[in-house]
């Protein structure tokens, strides 16, 4: 208990003889401001109130923009070009198919035997080349075997001179030989060659040869409108067969 005394005394004398706090400020303790500038700092005035800045680069007007060329010229070319091409090598095509059928063939061995045509175009009549389908003649008409109708045009030439043959042909029903409606040839100089009627100062031998060929040439088309025909049965039987 002595020792817990001593210290509460000593504590107390410690309270009563210290020195008080100060609770104020003396000019000791604060740091003096530093002395006025001996110049005034010039004044800036504003007309108006400040307005932000912007935080990005404003982009460039359509006036500096780089110009885009327009590709649809190009396209359209393009395209033209392709429908075009697509388009002569069709035509090339169907000319080639006609100029190997059967039915040309037979017309040109008629002509080339034809006693007329060779007093007038000369020998060696053969069909005219063209220079677009690199010496192959051009055929003009069509070869519809299937639907019984030929009608085909087309120019000859021999040493004499050249004309233009003209060859129609139908069948009437189906089942029944062509019947050739227009054979001739019409010369550069107007003069009109019949090959179906003989001419009239030819004689008999001619007329019966003339009625041989043209016989020979119907039953030529009606045998290519039969292989054409069966031909085309047996590629969609072939079609029906791979589809199944």
């Amino acid at each position: 208990m002595s020792t817990i005394t001593q210290r509460t005394r000593l504590l107390a004398r410690r309270r009563i003889f210290a020195p008080p706090r100060r609770l104020y400020v003396t000019t000791d303790s604060v740091p003096k401001p530093p002395p006025p500038p001996a110049q005034q700092p010039p004044v800036e005035t504003f007309s108006s109130p400040s307005k932000p800045r912007l935080y990005y680069a404003r982009p460039p007007t359509k006036s500096d923009l780089p110009e885009i060329k327009k590709r649809w010229p190009l396209v359209l070319a393009f395209a033209t070009a392709g429908v075009a091409g697509w388009a002569a090598f069709l035509l090339f095509v169907t000319n080639q198919e006609k100029l190997a059928s059967s039915v040309v063939k037979q017309i040109l061995q008629t002509v080339r035997e034809h006693d007329g045509l060779k007093d007038i175009l000369g020998d060696a009549i053969r069909p005219e080349p063209t220079w677009y389908l690199n010496g192959d003649p051009w055929i003009s008409g069509s070869v519809n075997l299937p639907a019984g109708n030929v009608d085909l045009s087309f120019r000859l030439k021999g040493h004499r001179g050249s004309g233009t043959l003209y060859f129609t042909s139908i069948r009437k029903a189906k089942g029944e030989p062509f019947t050739p409606l227009r054979f001739r040839v019409i010369s550069d100089d107007g003069r009109v060659i019949n090959v179906l009627t003989p001419s009239s100062d030819a004689g008999s031998s001619m007329s019966n040869g003339a009625g041989i060929r043209l016989e020979s040439l119907s039953r030529w088309v009606f045998r290519a409108a039969v292989l054409h025909g069966i031909s085309w049965i047996t590629s969609c039987s072939r079609v029906q067969a791979l589809a199944v």
